[in-house]
């Protein structure tokens, strides 16, 4: 059977992409698995203290032909109503943090660097930029491993 036959034949699996502040690496990641999953994952992500979605973000999220511009930063207890197959942390204060889901949700900590932390010490903006193109980057190749690397 081919991919695609099993995507129409399988549930979607339904995945939380959790950060502290929802404004960055969640939301990427998020946006990622709409654009490159949305056939076999129904993507989510909130934060445990939501802050706003990042601009800088934004904008290397579209250089990268990804519009995250609508997405808006959301608290976990926005999203208390859905049973999750996955949790994936994607900072350390989240996996810290991160509350017990009921249900079957399986919790997995996939971290990446903070793009703000990073580009704090960088000079210029394009300097800035790149630090957020590198996670960009990072946070896109683990969701092109999905769904396949969440049960190792």
């Amino acid at each position: 059977m081919s991919d695609r036959n099993r995507a129409n034949i399988l549930p979607k699996l339904k995945i939380l992409f959790l950060c502290t502040g929802n404004s960055c690496r969640s939301q990427m990641a998020e946006a990622w698995a709409r654009s490159l999953k949305g056939d076999r994952i129904e993507a989510y992500s909130a934060g445990i203290e939501p802050q706003g979605l990042d601009r800088n973000a934004v904008e290397v999220m579209a250089q990268a032909g990804v519009d995250i511009s609508n997405q808006r930063s959301r608290h976990l207890d926005e999203l208390s109503d859905i049973e999750f197959d996955y949790v994936v942390t994607v900072c350390d204060r989240a996996a810290e943090a991160c509350p017990v889901f009921p249900g079957r949700a399986l919790v997995i900590h996939a971290g990446f660097d903070d793009p703000p932390v990073l580009a704090a010490e960088a000079r210029g903006r394009d300097e800035k930029l790149e630090c957020y193109r590198r996670v960009r980057d990072e946070i896109r190749t683990f969701v092109e491993s999905l769904p396949e690397n969440l049960d190792r």
